[in-house]
């Protein structure tokens, strides 16, 4: 995404006609540099008199994956300054191509998204191959499309499916785009240039239709029904993002030129995407954008030249809910795998939950008959370890068992091959007091996948401090593979995600023993952006999970947990959560969940255990309180992972908290979203809880130091003592 290289070409044919190629390595991304030289080349071209026709098309197979994004924080941070509002999309794209006295066609492979597809929508025609990616994914970033993409796609696919397209960031195909009438002809890579020459030819002597996008009225509904597809989508919108403002004015920039013609549209559109540059849920998603790509440079590991070696074959111990997700994600991805089990039955249950979660694919129409057959054929159930010789990796997916697992890894030692990976799926439990009773400690590696484990898309890879670094850059490469985003972390109780978020179920437990209610925690969470309140996710897990995940915390970190009898009491009771139909909520046959007035009597008895009062002040908190006071903890839980260098850097806990969690990525991740706040005051407010309420909310000595010099959290000062 560098812009140092970035430029475009020009070379005319015997035919006149004039190819203009965008190159930009990796993915020809539109910076400042390629944009200015895009302009000048289209001018030369109309200026010159050899030259009849142009095609736009981008270098290696790729049109334009669309506006270089480290661009965005270089405007933010005033290190660069922006061209004025409507540079792109009125001075080069409507007035220099889109007006031009010579046909522009676009001969488009690869991938054509964001700017890249309104560069090719201001051409007069369009050449697709078969397989390309179209699409205007920009409101993932916090803005909307900027260069003319409001005006034009509505004009080329109408409103509805244009709304679909933006609203949702979902690409199409080359042959749907033809479909569609996004593309005018599809052609084969080979044969694309060559088509798309001859289109432009064909414009000029008028045997195709020359036609500038931002005009065409034909596919635009009547306004009557536009209105009310611009009105449903706003309320669509509002219920399914309300925290995000910038959805609701991509339909507003499309419905200005719908209504006023698209000269005024683009305006709008141009001084709309200025102010969306500065606003803080941009900020948080191109933060969170490079924050995802950056987890897979390890310093010491990554840096070291190592190869990943090729992995073919995976076995898998356990076939229970974690194991059968792995292995369906292995799978999923082409990799041989062997299900192990200690009998039959257990073993049949394994194989028919992977086929489950494959025929779910099927039934959504993701995935053929004929795949799923092929697919499934990769796997393969064993009741010993005999097939185990020839594998590249083992994780093992059994009970939170000590004593179970150190036996099995005893026995992988015997019977695997001296290269294979050792890893665990472990989500509490120490790797050092696993593997302890075997001689390859190099080998072993924690693989902690997030459940369902074939949907979610977090990969914790944790390490030792005697795993090596192969193992951890052939577990990136399989993490990459299975379309996972892995994050490495370090080796203690819960790891990063787990021990992070520990104090958010402690902390809402405490507010509800002193007086909160438990719906109004949950109704404020959803609000901040969360998928579901800290109540209710223990519905979700399991009571049983939670008492097993939360007496770890209890023994390994007694000064800074809150003991609370509640979920254990209710537990007693035979509440379990979702699957017994009744927790802190009780469910309907559809699983809907509704609020239990009987569990004020558990909330009382575990009161008395407790010895808590109420707090009047906690009987009536604001949604703001509320999330203060469950997320600021969990802040302070991440300063301490920081200050152990468990991770390596904040960027990647911000990554661990949206994709492990379901933290609002709109909010940039957790640590970004605390520095928004500032060290500071997240600081005064721990300080005064804990002197109400005790050690849970207790600051932490790295987040003493950085509020005492208003620093931001996620800047380590000092190189911390990694347990990486």
């Amino acid at each position: 995404m560098s812009s140092s290289t970035g430029r475009t070409t020009i070379d005319v044919g015997a035919d006149g006609v004039a190819i203009i190629t965008i190159i930009n390595p990796p993915v020809n991304s539109l910076s400042f540099d390629v944009l200015y030289s895009l302009k000048e080349t289209c001018e030369q071209a109309l200026g010159r008199d050899d030259v009849k026709a142009i095609v736009i098309t981008g270098a290696k197979g790729k049109f334009s994956g669309g506006f270089d994004i480290s661009a965005f924080g270089k405007i933010q941070n005033k290190t660069i300054q922006a061209p004025k509002p409507g540079f792109v999309s009125l001075d080069i794209l409507s007035d220099v191509v889109a007006s031009a006295k010579k046909p522009f066609v676009a001969a488009v492979d690869g991938l054509a998204l964001g700017g890249g597809l309104e560069v090719a929508m201001a051409c007069h025609a369009r050449v697709s191959t078969p397989n390309a990616q179209l699409g205007l994914p920009e409101l993932q970033l916090g803005i909307i499309p900027g260069f003319g993409g409001t005006q034009a796609l509505p004009r080329l696919v109408g409103i509805a499916k244009a709304l679909e397209m933006m609203l949702t960031s979902k690409p199409v195909k080359g042959e749907e785009a033809l479909n569609l009438g996004l593309v005018d002809a599809v052609a084969s890579p080979n044969e694309l240039l060559t088509t798309a020459r001859q289109w432009a030819l064909d414009i000029l002597v008028l045997k195709r239709p020359w036609v500038i996008s931002y005009y065409k009225t034909d596919k635009l509904e009547s306004l009557g029904e536009a209105r009310e597809i611009l009105k449903f989508a706003r309320a669509q919108t509002r219920k399914r993002a309300p925290n995000l403002m910038h959805p609701l004015v991509c339909i507003d920039v499309i419905e200005e030129g719908v209504v006023s013609g698209a000269r005024a549209g683009l305006w709008k559109e141009a001084e709309a995407f200025q102010s969306l540059l500065e606003s803080d849920t941009c900020k948080s998603l191109v933060h969170f954008f490079f924050a995802q790509r950056g987890t897979t440079k390890v310093p010491g590991v990554t840096d070291l030249g190592l190869k990943p070696r090729n992995i073919k074959k995976v076995a898998i111990l356990g076939g229970g809910l974690m194991g059968s997700g792995i292995a369906t994600a292995l799978i999923l991805s082409n990799y041989q795998v062997i299900l192990k089990e200690v009998n039959d039955k257990f073993l049949q249950a394994g194989i028919s939950r992977v086929k489950a979660n494959l025929q779910s694919r099927v039934k959504k129409g993701q995935m053929s008959l004929e795949k799923f057959e092929k697919t499934l054929s990769l796997l393969k159930g064993v009741l010993d370890y005999e097939s185990f010789r020839d594998v590249d990796m083992v994780i093992e997916a059994v009970i939170e068992n000590v004593s179970l697992k150190q036996q099995i890894f005893s026995d992988l030692e015997k019977f695997c091959p001296p290269h294979c990976i050792l890893a665990s799926n472990t989500s509490t439990i120490d790797l050092n007091l696993i593997g302890e009773k075997i001689k390859s400690q190099d080998r072993i590696i924690g693989a902690h996948f997030f459940s369902p484990a074939h949907v979610m898309p977090l990969l914790e890879i944790v390490r030792t401090q005697k795993t090596s670094p192969q193992m951890i850059v052939d577990l990136l490469d399989v993490g990459k593979k299975i379309k996972k985003t892995p994050v490495v972390v370090g080796n203690c109780t819960g790891f990063a995600v787990n021990r992070v978020f520990f104090p958010y179920t402690q902390a809402s437990l405490l507010l509800v023993e002193r007086g909160a209610d438990v719906y109004k925690i949950d109704r404020a969470i959803s609000k901040f952006g969360m998928p579901m309140g800290p109540f209710r996710l223990i519905d979700l897990v399991g009571f049983g999970v939670a008492i097993a995940t939360g007496g770890q915390f209890v023994l390994n970190f007694p000064e800074r947990t809150y003991k609370s009898m509640l979920v254990p009491l209710m537990h007693k009771d035979n509440r379990a959560g979702e699957t017994s139909r009744k927790g802190f909520y009780v469910y309907d046959d559809k699983r809907k969940a509704n609020p239990d007035p009987e569990i004020k009597k558990y909330i009382e008895k575990a009161r008395e255990i407790s010895g808590a009062t109420v707090d009047p002040k906690l009987t009536k908190l604001s949604d703001k309180d509320i999330v203060e006071m469950i997320f600021f903890p969990v802040v302070n839980e991440a300063c301490r992972v920081l200050a152990e260098g468990i991770v390596v850097k904040a960027a990647d806990l911000d990554v661990s908290a949206v994709m492990g969690m379901g933290f609002p990525p709109y909010r940039g991740g957790l640590m970004f979203w605390a520095d928004s706040l500032g060290s500071k005051y997240i600081y005064s407010r721990l300080e005064e809880w804990s002197n109400s309420y005790g050690g849970l909310f207790k600051p932490c000595s790295y987040l003493a130091e950085r509020a005492a010099k208003g620093a931001p959290l996620s800047l380590t000062v000092f190189p911390a003592k990694s347990r990486l």
